[in-house]
C-alpha cells in the first residue's frame, strides 16, 4: 500500500515537470521574441535616428545654416560572405583598393557591428545602392543630416563639423560614438550640447537577407529623438558676403560689432573658403588642401590673429591722458617731424602745430603722442616710471587691450599689452622709463591686439565709456523656451566728456584728416586709421570707427596685412561696409571705389610663392654647402696641425 501511494506521488511529480517544461517552451519558443525571431532566422538590429542640428540663422531671419540628409553605408564584417566587390564599386562609385583597405580596418578594429563603410553618401548614389541593397545581406543604411551654408560664407564664425575622436567621445558622457559628428570650430563647437539635440534609435526586425520585416515589440522600445535648439545670430547674412567679397584676394579680418548691445554685425577671416567645402565625401581632402594653404584660411584671424593696432591705438591713448590730469584738450605742441630719444627719432609727417587732441587725432602725430605718454609715465606723482606705466597699463587694460573679452567662440587670443614684470624681466628692475619704451604710445613695440580687440575698443569711444560683451548670438530658441547667453556691461570709469571730445577728433579724422577717402554721404563717420610695421614686409594697413556719430549703429575694425597705409584699403572696405549696413546700398558715386577694392588682390600667386620658396631655398642652400666647406677646411687645418705636431723632428746637424 505504501508502495503503491510513493509510485502515484512520482508519476504525479512527472506530469507536473513535464506539464512545467511545456508551459516554459512555450513562453520562450512562442511568447518571448528574441526565441521567437531565432525561430525564423532573423534578428533584431538596433538603428541610430540621428536628431535634427538646430538651424543657425541671422538677426534678419535669414537662414544661414540648415539640414540636408545624406546616408552612411555600414557593414558587419564577421557576416560578409561572397561579397561582389566590382558590384559593389560600380553601385557606389568607389574602387575596389577603397574597398580592400576599408573592410581591413574594419576587420581589424570592429567586426561585430555594423561600422560605417562610406559616409556622407548623396542622394542619388544612395538610391541607387539601396535597390540592390538585397544583394549584400550584410551592409546597411543608417540615414544623417549634414550642415548647409547657402551665403557661402561666414567659414570662421559659423565653423564646421568633424567626426569625434576618442577624447571627443569620453567627453561627451556616453552621447558620442565611434563615427558620429560634432561642431569642430566656430559656433558650432561653442554650442555644440545645445546645437546637437538628444539622438533616437529604433528597433528594427531584418531577416538574413537584411530585408526590413517589421518593428520590434511594435516600436514599444524605440526613442524618438529631439532636435537641437535654433540659434539666432547678430550677425547680418549679407554684410558678412559683402565683408568676405571686399576682402577676397587679401589677408586679414574685419570685425563690425552694434555699440549697444556688443553683437556683432559682422566677422569676416581671410582668405576664407565654401563651408560646404567640409561637408561631403571628400571633406578630408579638401581640409588637407586647406591645412596644407600658404595663406592658413583655416585660421581665425579676428580672434586668433594679434598684430601691432598701430595708429588706431591713439584714441585710447588720449582719452587715459585727459582722465589722468597729465595735459589737458587743449595742450599746444609743436611736432619738428619726430619725437627724438637720443639717437632714435620716432618719425612724424613733418613739422607742425598741434594746439589741441583734436588736431593730434586727425594728423596721427606720432611725436604728440609720444609726447603725452612719456609725460603720463614719468610723471612726479609716481614713485618710479614702474609705476606710472603701471598705472597707464591698468587703464589702457580696461579698454580690452591684454585680455579676453569673452565671445562666444573657441581660442580668443589675449594679445599683449606688456607688464611691468615684462619690462623689469627685459631691462632690468628700475633700469627702464618711458623712453626705453616709446613705441608702444603708437601702437607699436610689443603691444599686440586682435581685429576683435580693436574694434571693441572702438564701441567703447562710440558707447561714450562702456562696452557689452561681445557675443554673436542673440539667443537660443525651441519649444518656445529661449536661452541668452551671459553678457556683462563693462565700465572704463573715464569722464564722458573726454569721450565727446575725442569723438569730435576722429570725425575729423575722416573730414579732413587721414581717412578723408572714407566719407559716406549723409553720414557722420568718425575713425582712426593705422599704419602697422612689420619688420616681415610691407606694413599692415588698419583702420577702426563708429557710426553715425550720434547713437552709433556700428563699430567697425579693418585690418588688411602687407596692404600699407591705414587709407589705402582698410578705411576704404571700412566705410563701404558701414554704409552698406546703414544704407542697405553704395552710392553711385563710390560704386568704383568699390570696385577697385573687390578687384585688388594682393596675395602672391601660387607662381610667385613657388618661386620665392626657390630662391629661398637656393638661399638655404648656399649658406649650408659654405658652412659644410668651412667645416672641412676647418677639420683639415685640425688634421694638418694634428699630423705636423705629432711628426718626428728632423734632427740638428
Amino acid at each position: 500500500m505504501q508502495r503503491g501511494n510513493e509510485s502515484g506521488i512520482l508519476e504525479k511529480a512527472i506530469y507536473i515537470a513535464a506539464l512545467i517544461l511545456i508551459v516554459k517552451l512555450f513562453f520562450l519558443q512562442v511568447l518571448t521574441p528574441e526565441y521567437k525571431l531565432k525561430a525564423h532566422d532573423n534578428v533584431v538590429k538596433k538603428v541610430t535616428i540621428y536628431p535634427s542640428r538646430g538651424l543657425i540663422l541671422d538677426r534678419n531671419g535669414e537662414v544661414m545654416v540648415y539640414n540636408d540628409a545624406v546616408y552612411d553605408i555600414l557593414v558587419q564584417w564577421n557576416i560578409t560572405k561572397d561579397l561582389d566587390t566590382l558590384r559593389l564599386c560600380e553601385l557606389l562609385n568607389t574602387n575596389v583598393e577603397f574597398v580592400r583597405l576599408k573592410l581591413d580596418e574594419i576587420k581589424r578594429t570592429t567586426p561585430n557591428k555594423p561600422t560605417p563603410f562610406i559616409k556622407l553618401l548623396d542622394g542619388p548614389t544612395f538610391a541607387r545602392f539601396q535597390e540592390h541593397l538585397f544583394e549584400f545581406p550584410s551592409f546597411s543604411v543608417q540615414t544623417r543630416t549634414v550642415r548647409r551654408y547657402p551665403f557661402q560664407s561666414g567659414a570662421a564664425v559659423l565653423g564646421y563639423l568633424s567626426e569625434v575622436t576618442e577624447n571627443n567621445i569620453k567627453q561627451s558622457s556616453g552621447y558620442y560614438e565611434l563615427g558620429d559628428y560634432m561642431g569642430t570650430t566656430g559656433l558650432e563647437r561653442y554650442y555644440d550640447s545645445l546645437l546637437r539635440g538628444e539622438k533616437g534609435y529604433t528597433y528594427q526586425v531584418v531577416d538574413v537577407k537584411n530585408t526590413y520585416k517589421g518593428k520590434y515589440k511594435d516600436g514599444e522600445e524605440d526613442k524618438t529623438p529631439i532636435a537641437g535648439w535654433d540659434m539666432v545670430t547678430g550677425l547680418d547674412a549679407e554684410l558678412q558676403a559683402y565683408g568676405e567679397k571686399l576682402m577676397q584676394g587679401k589677408v586679414g579680418g574685419i570685425v563690425a560689432i552694434e555699440p549697444s548691445t556688443g553683437q556683432i554685425l559682422a566677422y569676416v577671416s581671410s582668405p576664407s573658403f565654401d563651408p560646404n567645402l567640409l561637408t561631403s565625401r571628400y571633406r578630408r581632402h579638401n581640409f588637407n588642401v586647406l591645412f596644407k594653404d600658404y595663406y592658413k584660411p583655416l585660421l581665425n584671424r579676428p580672434i586668433q590673429a594679434m598684430y601691432p593696432p598701430g595708429s588706431t591705438f591713439k584714441a585710447a591713448a588720449a582719452l587715459v591722458t585727459l582722465q589722468q590730469g597729465v595735459h589737458d584738450e587743449k595742450w599746444y605742441w609743436f611736432c619738428p617731424g619726430g619725437y627724438r630719444i637720443g639717437r632714435h627719432v620716432v618719425n612724424c609727417h613733418g613739422s607742425h602745430a598741434v594746439p589741441d587732441v583734436q588736431t593730434a587725432l586727425q594728423y596721427s602725430c606720432n611725436s604728440y603722442f609720444c609726447k603725452i605718454y612719456n609725460d603720463f609715465i614719468m610723471d612726479s606723482t609716481f614713485a618710479n616710471p614702474a609705476a606710472g606705466y603701471q598705472k597707464w597699463w591698468d587703464m589702457m587694460n580696461i579698454f580690452g587691450y591684454g585680455h579676453t573679452l569673452g565671445i562666444d567662440l573657441k581660442g580668443e587670443k589675449k594679445g599683449n599689452l606688456p607688464t611691468v614684470k615684462y619690462y623689469n624681466k627685459v631691462f632690468g628692475e628700475n633700469k627702464w622709463r618711458a623712453a626705453t619704451i616709446i613705441s608702444n604710445s603708437i601702437g607699436q613695440g610689443e603691444v599686440l591686439a586682435t581685429p576683435l580687440q580693436i574694434a571693441n575698443a572702438m564701441a567703447i569711444i562710440a558707447n561714450h565709456g562702456y562696452y557689452i560683451t561681445p557675443k554673436i548670438v542673440k539667443y537660443l530658441v525651441k519649444d518656445n523656451q529661449y536661452r541668452k547667453p551671459v553678457v556683462m556691461r563693462h565700465e572704463t570709469g573715464i569722464d564722458t566728456m573726454y569721450f565727446r571730445m575725442v569723438a569730435d577728433g576722429l570725425e575729423k579724422v575722416v573730414l579732413a584728416g587721414t581717412a578723408r577717402i572714407a566719407q559716406i554721404p549723409d553720414i557722420s563717420f568718425c575713425g582712426k586709421t593705422g599704419t602697422a610695421q612689420n619688420p616681415h614686409g610691407k606694413d599692415h594697413s588698419i583702420f577702426s570707427g563708429f557710426a553715425p556719430k550720434v547713437n552709433p549703429k556700428i563699430a567697425i575694425a579693418v585690418f588688411v596685412e602687407n596692404a600699407g597705409f591705414g587709407a589705402t584699403y582698410a578705411a576704404p572696405i571700412a566705410s563701404l561696409m558701414v554704409e552698406k549696413y546703414l544704407n542697405d546700398t553704395i552710392a553711385k558715386k563710390r560704386i568704383p571705389l568699390q570696385e577697385r577694392m573687390i578687384n585688388a588682390k594682393l596675395m602672391k600667386s601660387e607662381m610667385e610663392l613657388n618661386s620665392e620658396q626657390l630662391i629661398k631655398q637656393r638661399k638655404l642652400d648656399s649658406l649650408q654647402k659654405a658652412k659644410a666647406l668651412k667645416d672641412s677646411l676647418e677639420k683639415a687645418k685640425i688634421k694638418k696641425d694634428t699630423i705636423s705636431k705629432s711628426a718626428p723632428k728632423p734632427k740638428q746637424p
